[in-house]
């Protein structure tokens, strides 16, 4: 089936210039500062948020009232399976198990999914984490044509070998061998409570796949002795602990998986997590004793130093990738703004100095030409502009799920061309 196509927009080198926000330049620190855009990256970030550049720009935005946060990453992600509810009877002793039991028992939704096109399916993941202020996402599975496509609407890593389990993931030893060179090799170890899942590390070492290049993800099952091996072999981890909790009614021992170098946070998918990557950042805090300041730096620098992205992914620094989100500057430290925001919060995000989002506010305050190729979407009852063929989209699967049965948990999603004005 042929993939939809999207509008072009705006031209990736359109300079910009965002003045009037405050920054994140860490978790908990903030600057006033006026940020300069050319060529999908920060040229500039001068101090004090109505600087005045030398130059003149084709966007000049005035963000005033607002906080500009590094685009987000999700490090584990199942982009096919954005539109699937939760699915499962736990508790479960491993993925195996859980597998073969939603097989057995709902096989019936899981076959009315899959009725819609795959290539379908891959876009609704990328804009439920879009809408999250998600940049740059990590997909699980094979890197299909679409998520190849220059207009995806998020970026999705491109240099990446994976396995999915040594269970379920066929030949391990000759997709690390087909791994991108100095790209992470990523494999579901450990997931789950019993001998199983127990075995999995010592196995994986065996076959000589634990390295600085091994990303294990899950890990739920460690000891202290698996841990003190990974830091040994100098491997990372990504920890998605709804869907752990969901499956198995257990937490990661997030102390005892600090002692690893770089633990990253994933979203898994909805088929088990709570709900999308904000969901999982609150409950890593809430429930799984992760700082505000963990939880931060779990969804920006540490999931770049693991996906071995650019140097300056994961922040905002000049020279860096322009991937940013706005949301309302409520005064404190971006760490624990964090914590508040929900799909409904975040009103812009931008990839390489591209608009991908954008709330009816924010987009009052853009010219013509940003905002070109945007289409509205209702999610509950929150409009928001996004660079991707919506209306063909949510056609498409409501062809097969029904009128206003497509949603991201909770959310139904609609089309907005009736119940909002089009502004531009």
């Amino acid at each position: 089936m042929k993939a939809p196509q999207s509008s072009s927009g705006a031209d990736r080198d359109e300079a910009f210039v965002i003045r009037g926000s405050r920054c994140a330049m860490g978790p908990d620190e903030t600057r006033d500062c006026t940020i300069q855009i050319g060529g999908g990256r920060i040229t500039a970030i001068d101090a004090g948020s109505h600087s005045r550049p030398n130059r003149s720009y084709d966007v000049d935005v005035d963000l005033s009232g607002f906080m500009l946060l590094p685009g987000l990453i999700n490090a584990h992600d199942h982009l096919e399976f954005g539109l699937y509810p939760r699915l499962g009877d736990p508790p479960y002793r491993n993925y195996v198990e859980w597998g073969d039991d939603i097989h057995s028992k709902v096989l019936p939704a899981i076959a009315m999914q899959h009725k819609v096109p795959k290539n379908v399916r891959v876009w609704w993941g990328g804009l439920r984490n879009l809408l999250c202020g998600v940049t740059t996402v990590c997909h699980h599975n094979p890197l299909l044509p679409d998520l190849q496509r220059d207009d995806f609407p998020v970026r999705v890593v491109q240099k990446v070998g994976w396995g999915h389990s040594l269970a379920l993931g066929g030949d391990l030893c000759a997709a690390r061998a087909a791994t991108p060179a100095g790209g992470p090799f990523i494999v579901h170890v450990c997931e789950g409570v019993d001998d199983l899942a127990r075995a999995e590390l010592r196995a994986l070492d065996q076959l000589g796949l634990l390295d600085e290049f091994a990303v294990l993800v899950h890990g739920l099952a460690l000891d202290p002795a698996g841990v003190a091996l990974l830091r040994e072999r100098h491997a990372s981890m990504i920890v998605c602990p709804s869907s752990n909790y969901f499956l198995y009614r257990q937490l990661p021992d997030m102390r005892l998986l600090g002692e690893i170098e770089r633990v990253a946070l994933g979203n898994d998918s909805p088929l088990t997590a709570h709900g999308d990557l904000l969901d999982e950042i609150r409950f890593a805090v809430d429930v799984c004793n992760v700082s505000p300041q963990q939880a931060y730096r779990m969804v920006t620098s540490v999931p770049a130093a693991v996906l071995r992205l650019d140097d300056s992914a994961g922040s905002i620094k000049e020279s860096g990738p322009a991937d940013l989100i706005a949301v309302r500057d409520t005064g404190g430290f971006a760490a624990d703004r964090l914590l508040t925001l929900s799909m409904e919060d975040v009103e812009l995000v931008m990839i390489a100095g591209r608009v991908q989002l954008a709330s009816d506010a924010i987009l009052e305050k853009l010219p013509p030409s940003a905002m070109e190729g945007l289409e509205p979407l209702l999610i509950g009852t929150a409009a928001r502009w996004l660079r991707a063929p919506v209306g063909e989209l949510l056609r498409r699967a409501e062809e097969v799920l029904g009128k206003d049965q497509v949603c991201f948990g909770e959310r139904t999603l609609r089309t907005a061309s009736v119940e909002i004005a089009h502004v531009c």
